[in-house]
């Protein structure tokens, strides 16, 4: 694929999705933090229901800090992983607070060395709380560049590495939320929509691919 079909395949999923953002509900970076946290191995519905609850008592490091690990898990008791998630936010909590005077750091080293935080969920809080143009592959994303070929991979990281080098600079911010909601809503895993798909005649999708 050129890039002139992969600028055009974006141009296209911005006019079907002008808006491109995340689902989870949240207010400030340390939100996002905690519900990308919470999200994983979870869908963005079940998380809201618990973070819906958990915001308006505790949504600041100190907050959380002070609620304590029982209480927490408590409140996410119905999210998959509550345990050790519950467990991981706490010891965030207390390294926001102690070494970055509870603000949420802005690089990927920093981010991954938050007990929890993984290559994917440090992307997801650069893209979407600090406009960086990262890409965190999930299912859908993966899903999206090999069926489209936008970018073809054996692995999550092969994928990311070669979107971040394909994907037209301008794009680069919207494109993470473009592809997960384009992969959710109508490239899905079974039955993609493709005669309503916008990319159909610009994509390389064939039966024998994911």
């Amino acid at each position: 694929m050129n890039a002139e079909t992969r600028s055009e395949m974006f141009s296209r999923m911005l006019k079907t999705i002008p808006n491109p953002t995340t689902e989870l509900n949240y207010g400030t970076p340390f939100e996002l933090l905690v519900a990308v946290t919470l999200s994983a191995q979870a869908t963005d519905k079940s998380v809201n229901l618990v973070t819906d609850k958990l915001f308006p008592i505790a949504n600041t490091p100190e907050n959380i800090f002070n609620l304590g690990e029982d209480a927490l898990r408590e409140t996410i008791k119905t999210i998959g992983l509550f345990n050790s998630k519950a467990k991981h936010i706490i010891q965030t909590c207390k390294i926001l607070i102690e070494k970055y005077s509870s603000e949420v750091p802005q690089t990927r080293k920093e981010l991954e060395s938050l007990p929890g935080v993984g290559r994917k969920t440090a992307n997801v809080v650069l893209n979407t709380a600090f406009g960086q143009p990262t890409i965190a592959v999930d299912t859908h994303i993966y899903r999206v560049a090999n069926r489209t070929a936008i970018a073809s991979g054996k692995t999550v990281l092969e994928v990311e590495k070669k979107l971040v080098k394909f994907i037209p600079d301008e794009y680069r911010v919207p494109a993470h939320h473009l592809m997960i909601l384009h992969g959710r809503y109508v490239c899905k895993a079974r039955s993609p929509l493709c005669p309503e798909c916008t990319l159909l005649e610009l994509c390389e999708y064939e039966e024998k691919n994911i």
